[in-house]
């Protein structure tokens, strides 16, 4: 079995024709649907990206424990896993927060890795007499700033380098894929992971793409929007979306690219394409731009996840129906080469789902970012909980490798540091847990900005897809928690999580029910 998984980065569902989009041409996205299964009821686990990462290499979902960080000293990946069984794993990546205090310990599990420079703020070119008259004229001072403390100005500076399509990093990256296949495309038992960082901010496209998007916005370069409410005029609105929409078109044509090598070179009948992404994307949705502070709208948490099993080739073109979650390709990877499921993995092998629309998937998708509210929906109803105060204190980060995005933790933070025993997935292993400060530089505080519009609400996804009209109801909302309460429970969560959220009642009642000891 050969594997391609590629992963795009805030790739917004609806964005996709396969989806019912109508904003941006994907024709390619619907070859590979015609091609391979198409799962509608896809959800998020941890936000944003590297405990989007850890999901996927781990089989569990992070959030319960830590925030943004490393791969832990104690964590399974499926790369590493499968390396050990033989099956070379190979990571294209122009994702540059691997490269960050906070990321590491990723892409090191992989047998190969290939770094791809130039994406959004990425310390890339060094210049020190930076044309500062040329970058008032072509960019916007709403999204960058002539300050070169501002990590918007490096990227500024990266895209002088990048001129022509061939100098994009996205671009780069699918070369890059093209040299594995024509060297390893006749061998057998490897995984190569594609993961392109388009099309996340900034949204940067070469020209050609840009020209099927017109609008009347006659300023400087209006592409990286900030996580905040909208404020724009309805021209900056539209120059925005149509910046991300060429970006998402030039994903679809190198997709398509793709799909073209696995035409050419007969890949289909023994090669499984796995293809999604770690989160959405408001695009001024519910008056949004960005993700993690906002409520978990389905834009953000309903996400695109098209699959090719050549051991299943009758499914072609068929939908699934399933609910199930990002943290399921860990398994997945390890079912398609036959590798063993450590026993603390947490998520199920979308194999069967792929075979059969009978197979069941979860009853319920929980997802959060850490230290946020707490979003579970059963397919048909979105549930948004929002603890009694978000700024308390109470909450504990468990981790071995104590940094943040771009830094590590505070001596504030450090000082708060106890040992602690361990849980059911750290082999024996203790660790240390720290006080999770509210003023703690993790997502979404690291920019003093802290998560907005707090506040527990329900959706009926039926009835209301758009999630205009939120409601309450008792009965529902219970029903909702219990079920998240019991997959917290499956991943270990200590008990301060429970309290913190004001949920530790209903935990009481649910390890009485099921016959478990209250902690």
């Amino acid at each position: 079995m050969r594997t391609v998984y590629v992963l795009f980065d805030s790739l917004n569902r609806l964005a996709l024709q396969a989806y019912g989009g109508t904003s941006v041409a994907t024709p390619n996205f619907d070859r590979l649907a015609a091609r391979a299964v198409t799962f509608e009821r896809h959800y998020v686990g941890s936000m944003p990206c590297m405990p989007a990462r850890r999901d996927i290499h781990t089989g569990r979902l992070s959030f319960p424990h830590r925030s943004w960080g490393p791969l832990e000293p104690y964590d399974n990946s499926f790369a590493e896993i499968l390396k050990e069984q033989g099956i070379h794993t190979h990571l294209i990546t122009d994702h540059l927060h691997y490269f960050e205090d906070g990321g590491y310990g990723y892409h090191t599990r992989f047998n190969t890795w290939e770094y791809i420079r130039g994406q959004e703020y990425d310390p890339w070119i060094a210049d020190t007499t930076p044309p500062l008259d040329a970058f008032r004229e072509a960019y916007s001072d709403k999204h960058y700033k002539l300050d070169k403390a501002d990590k918007r100005f490096q990227a500024m500076v990266n895209r002088q380098v990048i001129e022509r399509e061939e100098d994009f990093p996205g671009a780069k990256c699918f070369a890059s894929a093209f040299d594995f296949l024509d060297r390893n495309r006749d061998g057998d038992d490897w995984l190569m992971m594609l993961e392109c960082f388009d099309p996340h901010e900034p949204f940067h496209a070469p020209d050609r793409f840009r020209e099927a998007y017109k609008t009347n916005y006659a300023g400087g370069a209006l592409d990286w929007p900030h996580y905040d409410r909208v404020a724009e005029s309805p021209d900056e609105i539209a120059e925005i979306r149509a910046n991300y929409a060429a970006l998402v078109a030039m994903c679809d044509e190198y997709l398509g690219r793709l799909l073209d090598y696995f035409n050419t070179h007969d890949m289909w009948k023994d090669t499984a394409l796995v293809v999604s992404t770690d989160h959405g994307f408001l695009l001024s949705e519910h008056e949004w731009w960005g993700k993690c502070r906002m409520p978990y709208f389905e834009e953000l948490t309903h996400i695109p996840l098209i699959v090719h099993d050549p051991r299943a080739p009758e499914a072609a073109g068929q939908r699934r129906r399933a609910l199930t979650q990002t943290h399921d390709l860990m398994p997945t990877f390890l079912g398609l080469h036959g590798a063993p499921v450590p026993a603390e993995v947490r998520a199920m092998d979308l194999g069967p789902v792929v075979a059969s629309a009978q197979a069941p998937g979860r009853d319920v998708a929980l997802f959060a970012v850490y230290s946020g509210p707490l979003g579970v929906t059963d397919g048909r109803h979105a549930l948004y909980f929002s603890p009694p105060d978000v700024t308390a204190e109470g909450l504990r980060e468990y981790t071995l490798a104590p940094q943040h995005m771009s830094w590590p933790f505070s001596g504030e933070e450090l000082a708060t540091a106890e040992l602690h025993p361990g849980f059911d997935f750290t082999r024996g292993l203790p660790l240390l847990s720290y006080a999770a400060l509210p003023n703690a530089k993790r997502v979404p505080m690291n920019d003093g900005i802290g998560f907005a519009d707090l506040g527990t609400t329900l959706y009926d996804l039926a009835t209301d897809p758009h999630q205009e009209r939120p409601y309450r109801d008792a009965v529902m909302e219970e029903r909702l928690l219990a079920a998240a309460i019991a997959e917290l429970v499956r991943h270990d969560t200590p008990p301060e999580v429970y309290r913190w959220y004001g949920l530790d009642h209903m935990l009481t009642s649910t390890r009485e029910e099921n016959h478990e000891p209250v902690r």
